[in-house]
């Protein structure tokens, strides 16, 4: 059978599988086994826990239940509510100070627990109550914590961009690098839509706060520091050569374990049995997908898919950019229906060769994918985000938190093309960092 229609064939049952409600690990290795089956015979499934456990086999894998179980801690406590006072505080007399707040409360929050969902649960509490309270829009108040807590998986530390990093046998390093201006510029972008969207609203109450004394200002600050301290603290000791991010992740969640205990009181042994085991679930998950995803990568090659993929893209002949905007198509696509870690996985064995044939950057493409996620994760119909928002606040609408979080759609739209037009955004810190690949 020819390739291409093989693996059209592959492509149309592996959506069957997963939209048939079976997890996304044990799909694909429901699609790997049957072709494999089929067309290799039975011999072909003795090399398939070879090729799981392969997978698993990797020290930079360690890093992800490291770095879970380092957001796992600070999500269980205070530090969220804490992150959004301290903000709000020190930014109350900036115009539109609140939902500046709650955006980079977002932002930190997220670059401390890598996790979007646990963002928009931990500042959503604290700050959809307040923004409403003072009288933002629901869709501004709902939508602004939506988009903010899609930062997770972009600012570093980055699960997703770590199991990119071992996906594709890119720098781990140079990917967290790339996330940091890209990350930055989204932000601004978000503050920028929501202080447009709070000056239109005609309400100019908004755009002020309650003024806040240097002692309250000051006071709640040894709650927050130290958090920070330890991001930083990461990031300085994987880029300057002193540990790697195995090592440095396994730090990091160990001393936030630590504040966690020190500063929120985080004794009770219930509870840091909820913080490992939740920790536990969530990286077997991910580690589960990533074997699987190494079988169904084994299939694809096995059966000269992928190959007759990327050579059949190779003879088209039409623009690279074109090109580039037939794969944010299908990335988002894609996104609107599984989770972020399956879709680099599934989808970097057959992309990877594709763009860097083409002649882009394989750590520019990451942040590109990434951002095409984060898309995914406040669109119906998964949405992840959106039902997150709507657990907190019940009485905002489904339909309200989506056409708030629509403009931040826009605002990462924008983004991909200032990433297309300006590669720089996502190279020029990790080519400083760490010098130019060649």
């Amino acid at each position: 059978m020819d390739p291409l229609l093989l693996g059209l064939i592959v492509a149309i049952a592996t959506i069957v599988v997963l939209f048939s409600g079976v997890s996304v690990a044990l799909g694909l290795l429901i699609v790997s086994g049957g072709f494999l089956i089929v067309f290799d015979g039975m011999r072909s499934l003795e090399l398939l826990p070879e090729i799981f456990f392969g997978k698993l086999n990797n020290f930079a894998l360690l890093s992800i239940p490291m770095f879970i179980i380092m957001g796992a801690s600070i999500a269980s406590t205070r530090a969220g509510a804490d992150l959004y006072e301290a903000l709000e505080r020190w930014l109350t007399r900036v115009p539109g100070g609140l939902v500046i707040s709650n955006l980079g409360a977002c932002a930190l929050f997220s670059a401390m627990s890598g996790s979007s969902p646990a963002t928009c649960a931990a500042i959503g509490k604290m700050g959809i109550p307040e923004m409403r309270k003072r009288g933002y829009p629901d869709a501004v108040a709902a939508g602004s914590i939506a988009a903010g807590g899609t930062l997770g998986i972009l600012i570093p530390p980055s699960v997703t961009m770590i199991v990119y990093g071992i996906a594709t046998e890119t720098s781990i390093g140079r990917l967290f690098l790339a996330g940091v201006i890209p990350g930055l510029m989204l932000v601004g972008l978000f503050m920028a839509w929501s202080l447009y969207s709070t000056w239109r609203s005609g309400d100019m109450n908004l755009l002020t706060g309650r003024s806040y004394s240097w002692r309250e200002r000051i006071e709640i600050l040894p709650r927050v520091l130290p958090f920070l301290f330890i991001i930083l603290g990461v990031l300085y000791a994987m880029y300057g050569g002193i540990a790697t991010p195995s090592e440095t992740a396994a730090v990091g969640a160990l001393l936030c374990l630590v504040i966690a205990m020190v500063i929120y009181k985080l004794w009770s042994p219930r509870a840091l049995w909820v913080v490992l085991r939740d920790s536990t679930r969530e990286s077997v998950m991910i580690l589960f997908i990533i074997a699987a995803a190494g079988v169904f990568s084994y299939m694809l090659s096995s059966l000269f898919i992928t190959q007759s993929i990327a050579e059949w893209i190779g003879t088209l002949d039409v623009n690279r950019w074109v090109l580039m905007g037939a794969v944010n198509v299908f990335l988002l696509v894609a996104g609107f229906f599984l989770p972020p870690v399956a879709v680099i996985l599934m989808a970097a064995p057959i992309l990877l060769p594709i763009i860097t044939t083409a002649g882009f950057d394989p750590i520019w493409f990451a942040v590109v994918l990434t951002i095409n996620m984060e898309i995914g994760l406040i669109s119906p119909p998964v949405g992840l985000n959106l039902y997150v928002i709507n657990s907190i606040a019940p009485d905002i609408k489904l339909k309200t938190i989506l056409v708030g979080s629509l403009p931040y759609v826009g605002c990462m739209v924008l983004a991909i093309v200032l990433l297309c037009l300006f590669p720089g955004l996502a190279t020029w810190l990790p080519d400083l960092v760490m010098g130019t690949m060649r």
